[in-house]
Parts: C-alpha cells; structure tokens; sequence
C-alpha cells in the first residue's frame, strides 16, 4: 500500500470520490489504496470475528464489532479515514450510518503482503495516537500475532497455536486458526 503522490494533501471528498470498487484510506492527507484481500486472509478474518461476535453475544455485550468495509474516523479532521479489519468498539455514541467517529477500543488488522509497513509502522502510530485501547497486528505467512496494549504500554507476541488473551474483555482468549 503505496500512497498516491500529488502536490497536496487529501481529505474526505477525495475518498468518497473514489471510483466504484476501489478501496482506500486516509492517514494525515495521504490516500493509500488497498489490494483486494488473499483467500487466507478472509478466512481468518471471518474466523476471528465469528469468536468475538460469540463472545459479545454470550455475555451480553457491552461492545460492537464490526467488519471491514467499516468506515473509522479516528480524529476530527478530514485528514483521516481507515477500514481496520475488525473494529471493536464499546462506547455506542461514537456510531453512526456512517461508521465509527474516534476511536475503537481493540483494533485487528491481518497483515497482507501489500500492507506490511501500513499495519506494523503508520497505522501502530496512528491508532496509539488516536486512543485505541488494544491493537492487534495477525500475520499469517510469520503465524504470530503482536498484540499492542496501549493501556499498558506492552507489546506481546503470540503464535498461532497460543491462546491470546483479549486485554479489554478479562478472561476472554482467541486462538488463531486458518
């Protein structure tokens, strides 16, 4: 995920004017286009949000999730648009039709070969800045998962074969499967 070069920044308008099926995002001005998602990748997405959607529902969830395409305005400018995987979010007057405006508390994103510097670099950056609680980082060609606490300043790695303890839900834990 390369950003598209132009003399200016980018705001809003621009991603709403994308042409129909293309996907980006909007990190500080800078429009990032986003590959279609491998096989494997859909998978564990739908693996992973199928756990926290039972989780939620079972114990009378305090807390929605949602799924990518899921519009995030992590600040109030115009400067700032993602589509995490996996939005986690447990203040309801953050939603709209239109999506979440601020902050998640747990973010997951499954890395693409395409998006390797995205997830583990700008968007790291950008989600501690903006107020994320817990963000997870999947990598499925390595098999780990970085599992970033904010609240704790900690950063733990977890194999796919491990147990991964959901910081914001106690006593909750995902294992990873393809």
């Amino acid at each position: 995920m390369e950003p598209l070069k132009k003399g200016e920044l980018y705001t809003l308008d621009d991603i709403y004017h994308l042409p129909e099926g293309k996907r980006a995002e909007l990190i500080d001005g800078q429009i990032y286009y986003m590959a279609s998602p491998s096989r494997t990748h859909q998978r564990v997405l739908g693996s992973v949000f199928r756990k926290i959607a039972d989780y939620i529902d079972g114990h009378g969830g305090d807390c929605e999730v949602d799924i990518a395409p899921f519009a995030v305005f992590l600040t109030s400018d115009d400067r700032n648009y993602v589509e995490p995987d996996i939005s986690v979010i447990c203040d309801f007057d953050k939603l709209d039709d239109r999506g979440c405006h601020g902050a998640p508390d747990w973010i997951i994103e499954i890395v693409s070969p395409s998006s390797k510097s995205m997830d583990y670099f700008i968007k790291l950056f950008k989600y501690r800045a903006a107020g994320v609680r817990e963000y997870w980082v999947v990598d499925t060609e390595r098999r780990l998962v970085t599992v970033y606490n904010f609240e704790r300043n900690q950063m733990v790695e977890y194999s796919f074969k491990e147990g991964i303890p959901v910081g914001i839900y106690e006593g909750f834990s995902i294992k990873i499967t393809e």
